[in-house]
């Protein structure tokens, strides 16, 4: 594996390596290999996302390893953390490193979880994934085509991804500018938060599936279409949004068509529930993946 993870071979490192709980494999026997990407330099509010991959390791430990809904024992469960990258400051170097471990991690013939950090890593981890559907929920579009002097920024995410996938569904979103819900429009499927409320997530999931099922989907959650009256720790926060058993649910609904799938844009600033549902949802999305058979 590449060497700009903070993991190494010698005692000392490893004692000082926090992971995932039950993520014990080796890399050669791992069907899922998870990794942090501790980023916030394109931030536009609140930083401190950089802070998210370890807390939500850190919270992690707080669940039995059987999961009662799948049946599942985690502990038995092939899963690595491989740590976090050692990041590059600039942006577009940041993608290009995550879609080098990505690359490297689908080639292996594994399944990339990673954690964040803002949603700018998301874009190199979708170019090495190369999904035929990107599904993202999110507070916000994220299709400016630039933001603060960038491509790369976390508000351009969605546009770029569409530079490497025509297919893509936005859930849960509820803030962009007028010209971004033009492009939403025009060029992607898009549930809005009100959409979802009205609608009923499993509604929304069925046409999701009746469009693009049996299709290689890459599953992108940022931690902010959830509404921030519920989980507080958020670099942009946005209120009147999506429940956490709603995004229960599209995580166990398309982890089984899953080829990579990450959770992102969680700041540890809150009492620590933001990052309890993040970790939940990663392990929500490994059982859900590995009954698949995937």
């Amino acid at each position: 594996m590449s060497d700009v993870f903070w993991l190494s071979k010698t005692g000392m490192h490893d004692l000082a390596h926090l992971h995932f709980a039950d993520a014990d494999a080796s890399y050669e026997d791992a069907r899922y290999a998870i990794f942090g990407v501790p980023y916030d330099a394109t931030t536009s509010f609140k930083p401190g996302t950089r802070f998210g991959p370890r807390a939500i390791r850190e919270a992690s430990f707080n669940f039995e390893p059987y999961d009662p809904s799948t049946g599942v024992d985690f502990s038995k469960v092939p899963i690595v953390d491989l740590g976090d990258l050692m990041v590059l400051r600039l942006p577009e170097d940041l993608v290009g490193q995550v879609a080098d471990v990505t690359g490297d991690i689908v080639r292996d013939g594994k399944v990339p979880v990673m954690l964040g950090g803002e949603h700018t890593a998301t874009i190199g981890a979708v170019r090495a994934v190369r999904p035929d559907v990107y599904v993202v929920c999110d507070a916000h579009l994220d299709l400016r085509d630039e933001l603060d002097g960038t491509a790369y920024s976390h508000g351009c995410v969605t546009r770029r991804v569409l530079d490497t996938v025509d297919d893509v569904v936005i859930i849960g979103a509820r803030s962009g500018d007028a010209g971004q819900f033009e492009v939403a429009a025009e060029r992607t499927r898009l549930y809005t938060a009100d959409a979802v409320r009205e609608r009923g997530i499993a509604a929304v999931l069925g046409e999701v599936l009746g469009e693009f099922g049996g299709r290689r989907v890459y599953l992108s959650i940022d931690a902010d279409a959830i509404d921030c009256c519920l989980t507080p720790g958020l670099g942009t926060p946005e209120p009147f949004g999506m429940t956490p058993l709603d995004i229960r649910e599209v995580v166990r609904t398309l982890a089984p068509h899953a080829v990579g799938f990450d959770y992102v844009e969680v700041a540890p600033f809150d009492a620590g529930q933001t990052a309890a549902v993040a970790a939940q949802l990663v392990r929500e999305f490994i059982a859900r993946h590995h009954v698949a058979g995937r």
